[in-house]
């Protein structure tokens, strides 16, 4: 079976030019704009601690959205595969990320809180977030433990 390619392209286009460049670690904004054909841009920034705008979504940020959409997407997959009505997902996803030269993240945990339509497919469900996570192209390119901690519950769940 040939292995299929996907191929991928965005635009990020830098905008924090105050008139000065990089004239000076402060004399730039760290904002810039994310396009890609056909979607509306995202305004993304540096996480507030290296200067960003807390206004906007850092790459940290979207790395986290990444791993966690990609979980989301192959779960539920799976589980429609197996048969089990999934009737509400939330991900409480977290990262660490250590400083320094070669900074770099240590870890992600996803904590998918979940409301099966039948509570009684709770524990083939809970199993199933390992084959959805060995699925999953974005976990599977990352270099760090990506856990999963899932909850089952058995009301609505609240959005954050």
């Amino acid at each position: 079976m040939a292995v299929r390619q996907h191929h991928y392209q965005v635009t990020v286009t830098w905008t924090g030019n105050r008139g000065e460049g990089t004239s000076s670690y402060t004399a730039y904004d760290r904002s810039s704009d994310l396009q890609a054909t056909g979607r509306d841009p995202i305004a993304l920034s540096a996480d507030p601690a290296f200067r960003g705008d807390a206004s906007r979504w850092n790459p940290e940020q979207l790395l986290l959205a990444s791993a966690s959409a990609c979980h989301k997407l192959w779960y539920l997959h799976v589980c429609a595969d197996a048969g089990i009505i999934i009737d509400e997902y939330q991900d409480n996803a977290e990262g660490t990320m250590v400083e320094g030269v070669r900074g770099h993240f240590t870890r992600m945990t996803l904590r998918p809180q979940i409301r099966l339509r039948h509570p009684e497919d709770q524990p083939r469900a809970a199993d199933l977030h390992h084959k959805a996570h060995d699925a999953c192209f974005i976990a599977n390119s990352l270099n760090f433990p990506v856990d999963i901690e899932p909850v089952f519950l058995h009301d609505k769940l609240s959005v954050v």
